[in-house]
């Protein structure tokens, strides 16, 4: 895989990997990352064990929802419709982190990613974002933006890893953005 790169600017962020991909996370866990498609069902029930399975303190900006009936029916709005785009990270058949773009209008897709409280920290959530920003750029995802709580500096440093710009900062919580029209995607074979 080449050595990720962000956007300065006058670069445009990328390269990215396509999925399928597989690595081996810094636990040594080998994780394999993929997109998500509502069909799959034993893939779908899989993360809804990981999300009951959620740390509520983790929550972010009150996703993850709690409980196997809410978890549900968030994973089947972000699933079941045509416009958005997820990937999950897998530990074998055990699901450990998604990641979803969701369309937002003329504004572009607003970015989302979890990883299940045992698996953070291992370098899951670097490579996850960059096979979803890959999966984005390769079915013509343009304009990508966040949300993030500005104390929660794990975060932000991983989006700005990514290639993600600040672009209001004005509350409690960092909007950030990235234009993928012109990232490049690499193949991962």
């Amino acid at each position: 895989m080449t050595d990720e790169t962000a956007g300065d600017g006058d670069e445009p962020p990328g390269p990215f990997p396509v999925p399928p991909l597989s690595f081996e996370d810094a636990e040594g866990h080998d994780i394999s990352v993929r997109p998500l498609f509502a069909a799959d069902d034993a893939d779908v029930e899989a993360l809804v064990e990981m999300y009951v399975d959620f740390d509520p303190s983790m929550r972010a900006q009150g996703i993850p929802p709690t409980g196997e009936s809410r978890v549900r029916d968030w994973l089947e709005t972000l699933v079941d419709g045509d416009d958005g785009y997820n990937v999950v990270a897998w530990d074998g058949d055990d699901a450990v982190g998604h990641a979803t773009l969701v369309p937002d209008g003329d504004a572009g897709y607003e970015l989302a990613i979890f990883v299940h409280q045992d698996y953070q920290g291992c370098g899951i959530g670097t490579r996850l974002i960059r096979a979803l920003l890959g999966y984005g750029a390769e079915n013509g995802v343009e304009d990508v933006w966040l949300t993030v709580e500005r104390w929660n500096h794990a975060a932000v440093a991983l989006y700005e890893k990514v290639g993600f710009e600040t672009t209001n900062a004005e509350s409690f919580e960092l909007e950030m953005a990235m234009r993928l029209a012109e990232a490049q995607t690499e193949s991962t074979g």
